[in-house]
């Protein structure tokens, strides 16, 4: 069996990397959308004296940090068996983390005390197909491991002798 903390990091690293990509490309319609550049545009407006790799490196880390937190409540819920990791599981999880992301974005931008010039309405509205992709490979991954699992528990079935 997997440790929850295994699936919950594999999980995480699937959705937020899905997630990542999806979000620059969505950023070539115009607005940039990627997570990791707003937090690092964010740290570097609030700490610039903190050298740029740093900054970059404490951006990366805040955005995956994130995405384990969904995923850990996500794995949670699966493996309590109050969800079960379906599509439609995945699409309504992403749709309930986006409103969830864009109240943290929100937030974040309000406690801020050098927010971006940008439309914020769009980008807001972007968080909602952002962490549907997020979700969804969350998902995906939980759902391989799944079988993964199932696949070993047949194997040791098959290879287990009975004694009468």
């Amino acid at each position: 069996m997997i440790n929850p903390f295994v699936k919950t990091v594999v999980c995480s690293i699937a959705g937020t990397t899905m997630m990542t990509a999806s979000s620059a490309l969505m950023s070539l319609i115009g607005q940039d959308f990627r997570e990791p550049e707003r937090l690092r545009g964010l740290i570097t407006r609030a700490l610039p004296f903190i050298p740029k790799k740093a900054r970059s490196l404490s951006a990366w880390a805040a955005h995956y940090a994130m995405g384990a937190v969904f995923s850990a409540v996500y794995v949670k819920l699966w493996e309590a068996k109050k969800l079960k990791p379906t599509a439609t599981c995945g699409l309504t999880l992403g749709v309930a983390s986006g409103l969830i992301g864009i109240a943290i974005w929100k937030a974040t931008f309000a406690a801020h005390p050098l927010s971006p010039l940008m439309n914020y309405k769009r980008f807001y509205l972007q968080r909602i197909p952002a962490h549907i992709v997020f979700a969804i490979f969350a998902t995906i991954a939980y759902q391989a491991m799944q079988k993964q699992e199932e696949g070993k528990n047949d194997i040791e079935k098959q290879g287990s002798i009975e004694l009468s």
